[in-house]
């Protein structure tokens, strides 16, 4: 670093140098002469000189092979070489990737910033510096106030560009977005994720389904040492592009059916349904056309073909199973299937029958088929269905007609019709056993294929298995690597950090109802349908089964299974015993419950529900930290690994291994994940939240994604495979949906886009997975620094990078996650990843990889990471910095004057471009759109879109922007960032008003007033406003920010407007307003107690932090400075002491309210009389000013109006500098009365935003449009939320 510097300095003192000769030349010569040409000259070679290190850095990013080489290589002569580069640091080094990720990334980025620097130019900057010269020519501007900087019009000027500067900072995040979503959106395409979004085209696919079952999840045979050949690749990707483009056979070979006759695969059922009655329309049309043309016509589906062939045989099956063998009727109706059977092999068989009656036959045979199916069939009813088959299909069905003696000679007709026999078939029909399975299962199969009308799109008809299904058929078409068997397979443990949540629900607590009068578990019924972790162990046991098993016995364990009962159906059947071993040597989970120990010391029930769940999970281990009392306050520290032992029926410890101290240093997660990771086994560790689910078809490809670890991903094998999530909690409410979809994108395309091919994937969060043995050398999978590694996740991600090490991202294969989903945890969630972000900026990983990655790369991860919620910021700022220029353009007097000049006006026009860019905001959700268009079609997407905003997503949406941008913008300022539990409870719960306010008063409210403040005396003294147009134009964007941030908390809050609840929260309110402070008192309580506390960030800044936010509240002196200039009775004068008399008008309040203070202190408890007549002589003193005023002066009651504007801001401002140096006033007596007017502006403030609550909650009918708007998704799902708010589960 030194040598650093003092090359830098000397090359700035060589460039001086050279530089001032030049023109020490041309001034001597007066021209350019000869010798001052050379001089340039001279000075550009010494530039070239300069610009070789940067020649030979452009040299080695082409060719970064080179790089790496030289970055990780110690010898002197490479440090001497590229000492401006090269660092003695081990981390960092050699982070180039590969050539044709290098070009990706680049052609990426160089397409990016061309559409910025484009879009820049013609749309922000040029249009603006015509009527910037235009705002900078105006002459005798007459200023309304004391002008401090003269006549010009430079911060007319400045003020103009500061959006447009901002703006042009910002619009880079927009740009990225919306070419990440197409980059995003092709990779997908090429991933081939969403070819098959439903069952509709699932059953397009189907014919292809087992064969890409098998390749996909079935291990090849090969020998143990067997290793992947080119050839062997390139075969196993031209087999899966047969698969995925139904090239070749469809199946290799033909399942004999359990039906003898039956000549084609028995497809399920809902790929049959409807086909038959199909074919019989078609056979209708044709009635008089060849054979050929029907069987063509038919044969163009092959589930159509196949249904007709099914149906037919087994008919024929059914026909000769209920009749009697070596009976009469036995005989006609074989010899009638075997006339069909001629006709049909003769392609005569629409010569020979008549097609329009196909129609009445099959109604007969499913009048036939019900009477089978029904418990007790009647013998009569059968005779007369089977009797009139026989005289529609004999003597109707051919089309010339048969003479009873020719049917006698063909055996079509009894040989003797005039016996004493009986009816036909009334001594022929032999009941199937009512215990013959076999037989009644393809009886109902036949029914279902003859009588279903319903194309069974919508089956299964549960939405998430549905989704499940399409998900797991679309991800065998993918992709991946062929699945070893699990005996070869890479071991792996799966890490779940577990801290004091609930294990088990018992009765009790799933039957008790809540505050709202909704019970645990009719919640759980309505909404959720979770499982677990253990699937892979469950997955496991089964793959061990198959690995080992023959056809044979597969085929007959499945008949076992079948002739034992439904409720007897489990694979489990099946397993010889080897299956547990092999299951429990690959897969082991550890849940890190930190607090285990203690619990079990006092007994806590958790402890118990724990042990219960090792007890019936043997592959459960749980780790925890013991702490031992030596006495003499000496504590020792273990970390303990226990499980169940199945043989001693009790818990047993498997290691205990010493810690030098407490575990708990930092934020106390990270600590709860890196102690237990030495406790998990195999060759990968999967990290797991407690918020997560799993699937058992998606623990079927876990063997699949382990042999990632074996892949190169370009340079480098992968150290991370990240996992997309399912967001599975998007169907409680609009609130949910629109997280959940905000999420979805993030984990699916976000990070698509990230890992190719861009390259900067990290680890955020779970549930990637970790190539334990890479991570236990370098530090595990997790930072645990006190405050700058709130997000802990994300640091090993960083790590990783650092360290050279390479994440991937795989989607053919998903877990579940549940994300917060009331507007109260989604503030708390992103509140903590915003000032996650403001401390990562401060962290050295941040700082390195800024340094190392190359340039590109390091746009990447600044974009995608602390970049975000920067530009996030940003955009706040560009809404403040524009309507304060606004104002600064009324309040002087230049707007006006500007407004009356047509050349003048185009400049204060042109502003109207910044609003634009800021409807740009609306790309934004592009990434949403793309993917959702990619999974589940465009249409839908559209309509999606559509509804959110007719849900008020964008409500939502500029609100959480909000959120992100006030912590993230006081983590940078001020730092002292904190972990923030959003919580495991109810999301349908009312939120009061009270409880509202404090956790939105400082980030959205009081920001969203001072807006709408600024916004109001704009509107009043702008001589724009006269034209309603432009003014809409200009603020709308504006005034829907102020509104988004004032209202979201009560339109997503359920029954947010009922109006009873909200006269109880004024009361509360108010009541918490005045309550008194304690000592014991919590925040919740007592305003001034949350009063204190939301002023800790304040107690641990530093000297610019405190500087910087003094300089900040300096604003709200400008609304008096503005102001009082234009009331009337300062009748036009722009001097100074306009602005300083104004003063006293503060002082006389601060000095009333002190008074009025001082009197209810001394006198309203026991003289109240007196406290009363202080009261009445400020009130009439103050009367008695404002009729002088107006009698005397050019005071109007529309300056005292006016005059609120000016000093209420004033005395907010007064009260945010106190609250900087309240060190140095907290021992005065000024403290108490700062603490008093701030108690009475938050009462103010929380009036002011009641009052559009109380408002809309009086409104007839709104609380029941604000319930459908927020539960619309679960009211078309069937979700029973009348129920659930009004507390009626019975």
């Amino acid at each position: 670093m030194v040598l650093k510097s003092v090359v830098a300095v000397t090359w700035a003192v060589v460039f001086g140098v050279f530089y001032a000769r030049i023109w020490i030349q041309k001034n001597s010569d007066r021209r350019w002469s000869y010798e001052a040409n050379q001089r340039i000259f001279t000075f550009l070679k010494i530039a070239l000189v300069f610009i070789i290190p940067e020649l030979l850095a452009l040299v080695l990013f082409i060719l970064p092979w080179i790089r790496n080489v030289i970055e990780n290589t110690d010898w002197p002569i490479f440090y001497l070489l590229t000492w401006w580069f090269h660092t003695r640091i081990f981390v960092g080094r050699g982070l180039r990737e590969g050539l044709i990720n290098n070009i990706k990334y680049t052609m990426f980025w160089i397409a990016v910033l061309a559409s910025k620097f484009v879009f820049s130019y013609f749309f922000q900057i040029r249009p603006l510096l015509g009527p910037t010269r235009a705002l900078l020519n105006l002459n005798n501007v007459k200023y309304k106030w004391h002008e401090f900087f003269g006549s010009t019009n430079e911060v007319a000027a400045v003020l103009l560009w500061i959006p447009i500067v901002l703006i042009y900072l910002v619009d880079l995040q927009i740009w990225y977005t919306i070419y990440s979503s197409i980059a995003g959106g092709a990779v997908g395409l090429f991933s081939h994720i969403g070819e098959i979004r439903n069952i509709k085209q699932l059953r397009l696919r189907f014919q292809f389904f087992a064969s890409a079952l098998q390749f996909s999840l079935m291990p090849e045979n090969q020998p143990i040492d067997a290793k992947d050949t080119l050839v062997h690749k390139l075969r196993n990707a031209i087999h899966r592009i047969k698969l995925r483009y139904g090239l070749g056979q469809p199946y290799k070979k033909i399942e004999s059916s359990q039906v003898d006759a039956t000549r084609v695969i028995r497809w399920p059922c809902f790929l049959l349904c409807n086909e038959l009655l199909l074919a019989l329309s078609h056979a209708s049309e044709l009635a008089d056309a060849p054979d050929r043309w029907v069987w063509f016509r038919i044969c163009k589906n092959e589930y159509r073909r196949c249904a007709v062939i099914e149906a037919y045989d087994s008919i024929k099956y059914l026909l000769l199973e209920i009749i009697k063998h070596n009976t009469e009727e036995h005989s006609i109706v074989t010899a009638l299937f075997n006339d069909i059977d001629v006709c049909i092999h003769s392609e005569k068989f629409t010569k020979t029958y008549k097609m329009t009656l196909l129609p009445h036959i099959h109604e007969k045979l499913v009048s036939l088929i019900e009477l089978l199916l029904r418990p007790e069939p009647d013998l009569r009813d059968m005779v007369n269905v089977l009797q009139a088959l026989y005289e529609v299909s004999v003597r109707e069905f051919p089309r010339v007609k048969k003479r009873t003696e020719q049917l006698m000679q063909e055996g079509l007709a009894p040989s003797n019709p005039d016996t004493n026999q009986g009816l036909l078939f009334e001594n022929a029909i032999e009941f199937p056993d009512i215990q013959d399975a076999f037989f009644f299962r393809q009886l109902r199969r036949l029914q279902t294929i003859l009588t279903s009308r319903d194309s069974m799109h919508n089956v299964p008809k549960n939405k998430e298995a549905r989704r499940r299904i399409a998900f797991f058929s679309n991800s065998l078409f993918m992709n991946m690597p062929r699945a070893p068997q699990v005996e070869k397979m890479m071991a792996f443990s799966v890490l779940t950090p577990y801290y004091d949540e609930e294990v088990l629900f018992g009765k009790e607590s799933l039957r008790s109802p809540n505050e709202d009068g909704v019970s645990t578990i009719f919640y759980l019924q309505k909404i959720y349908d979770v499982r677990g972790m253990m699937y892979y162990y469950k997955a496991l046991k089964m793959l061990s089964f198959l690995d080992s098993a023959s056809e044979v016995d597969i085929r007959h364990g499945s008949q076992s299974i079948v002739s034992l009962g439904r409720s007897s159906s489990s694979v489990t059947l099946l397993f010889k015993g080897h299956e547990f071993g092999a299951a429990l040597m690959k897969f082991t989970y550890v849940v890190t419950c930190q607090v285990y120990g203690y619990q079990k010391k006092k007994r806590d029930p958790r402890a118990e529900e724990i042990l219960n769940l090792m007890k019936d999970n043997e592959a459960l281990r749980i780790a925890y930290v013991d702490e031992v009392y030596l006495g003499r306050n000496e504590v020792e520290y273990f970390s303990v690994l226990v499980k169940y032992d199945q043989q001693l029926k009790q818990e047993v410890e498997i290691y205990r291994i010493k810690l030098p101290g407490p575990l708990k240093l930092g934020e106390g997660k990270p600590e709860n994940q890196n102690h237990a990771i030495i406790f998990t086994r195999g060759d990968a560790v999967q990290t797991i939240d407690m918020n997560q689910d799993n699937y058992f078809e998606e623990a079927l490809k876990m063997r699949n994604l382990l042999e990632e670890f074996k892949e190169n991903y370009g340079i480098r094998k992968p150290t991370i495979l990240g996992v997309r999530e399912n967001i599975f909690t998007g169907s409680v409410s609009s609130l949910a949906w629109f997280m959940s979809a905000q999420e979805t994108s993030f984990v699916t395309l976000g990070q698509r886009v990230l890992a190719d091919p861009l390259k900067v994937r990290m680890h955020y969060g779970h549930p990637d997975v970790f190539d334990r043995f890479w991570f236990l050398s370098r530090g595990g999978i997790s930072k645990a620094s006190k405050v700058i590694n709130i997000s802990e996740d994300i640091f090993a991600g960083f790590n990783c990078t650092l360290r050279g090490g390479n994440v991937t991202h795989h989607e053919y294969i998903q877990v579940g996650k549940g994300r917060d989903v009331g507007l109260n945890q989604i503030a708390m969630f992103e509140a903590k990843v915003a000032s996650g972000n403001g401390e990562q900026v401060l962290s050295r990983d941040v700082y390195r990889l800024g340094h190392r990655l190359d340039f590109f790369r390091m746009l990447s991860f600044f974009y995608t990471t602390v970049g975000f919620f920067f530009n996030n910021m940003i955009v706040v700022v560009m809404v403040y910095m524009f309507l304060w220029g606004r104002l600064y353009l009324a309040l002087s007097g230049v707007e006006e004057y500007a407004s009356k000049n047509a050349t003048s006006n185009k400049a204060l026009g042109s502003i109207l471009n910044q609003q634009f860019v800021i409807q740009l905001g609306v790309f934004t959700a592009l990434p949403m759109i793309v993917e959702n268009s990619l999974e589940h079609g465009f249409l839908p997407a559209v309509w999606d879109f559509i509804t959110m905003q007719l849900q008020l997503a964008s409500l939502f949406f500029t609100y959480s922007m909000g959120t992100r941008a006030h912590f993230f913008g006081r983590t940078i300022l001020h730092g002292g960032a904190k972990y923030r539990a959003t919580g495991r409870g109810f999301v349908v719960q009312r939120k009061s008003f009270g409880e509202n306010y404090r956790l939105y008063a400082r980030s959205h409210f009081v920001k969203a007033i001072e807006l709408g403040v600024i916004l109001v005396v704009y509107a009043s003294h702008s001589p724009l406003t006269k034209d309603t147009f432009v003014y809409i134009a200009m603020t709308i964007s504006s005034w829907f920010l102020v509104v988004s941030w004032i209202t979201s908390p009560f339109v997503f809050n359920p029954s947010g407007f009922d109006w009873l609840k909200t006269v109880y929260d004024f009361d509360d309110f108010m009541h918490w307003i005045w309550y008194n402070r304690g000592v014991f008192v919590r925040a919740d309580q007592s305003w001034e107690t949350w009063w204190y506390e939301e002023q800790d960030h304040l107690r641990t800044t530093g000297l610019w932090g405190k500087l910087l936010e003094i300089i900040l509240d300096l604003r709200f002196f400008f609304f008096q400075y503005g102001i009082v200039y234009q009331l009337r009775i300062a009748g036009g004068k722009t001097s100074i002491g306009v602005y300083l008399l104004s003063w006293i008008i503060m002082v006389a309040a601060v000095a009333i309210y002190i008074v009025i203070a001082y009197a209810k202190d001394k006198y309203a408890m026991k003289r109240h009389i007196y406290y009363r007549l202080v009261q009445l002589l400020v009130i009439l003193v103050t009367v008695l000013v404002i009729i002088i005023l107006l009698r005397f002066t050019l005071f109007t009651l529309f300056d005292l109006i006016t005059s609120l504007l000016a000093f209420i801001p004033t005395g907010w401002g007064i009260i945010q500098i106190a609250l900087v140096l309240r060190p140095f006033l907290q021992s005065t007596l000024v403290w108490s009365t700062v603490v008093s007017l701030a108690r009475l502006y938050d009462m103010m403030l929380g009036l002011i935003v009641m009052a559009p609550l109380a408002f809309l909650s009086w409104m007839p009918g709104f609380q029941s449009m604000q319930t459908r708007i927020l539960f619309n998704e679960a009211f078309s799902r069937g979700l029973q939320i009348s129920r659930i708010l009004t507390g009626k589960t019975s």
